[in-house]
């Protein structure tokens, strides 16, 4: 099993898809990493030697910001909002929708659960 970027990528896959399993890795990319250190990508994770899959990870190390430094830096980037008190921020902190979407129907996602409200049958 191929360790890339501290995730297991599955070893059945293909060399992009499997890429894709790593937090900041999209079909994009995983296809720019296959082309900068010379993979074909109809090639599987398992036939992969040694030193491809360490031309893949310096390869991430140098160019990319991927799993824990991502996840630390949106989250910094959505406290910074907060703390600031702006728009965006103010809704991150009350759990709704930030994009503008609608909150009268919908954003059961974001909100949760519909919360009955009592006296309100007519």
């Amino acid at each position: 099993m191929a360790r890339i970027a501290g995730v297991n990528i599955p070893t059945a896959k293909r060399v992009p898809i499997a890429l894709t399993y790593i937090t900041g890795i999209g079909h994009f990319t995983a296809k720019q990493i296959c082309e900068a250190c010379n993979i074909d990508v109809t090639r599987r994770v398992n036939d992969l030697s040694d030193a491809e899959v360490l031309a893949i990870r310096e390869y991430i190390d140098a160019n990319l910001t991927v799993e824990g430094d991502l996840r630390r830096e949106v989250t910094m980037n959505i406290k910074r909002l907060m703390d600031l008190g702006c728009y965006r921020g103010l809704r991150h902190r009350r759990n709704l929708p930030v994009r503008g979407q609608r909150t009268h129907t919908n954003a059961r996602t974001r909100k949760g659960p519909a919360k009955a409200i009592a006296g309100k049958k007519k």
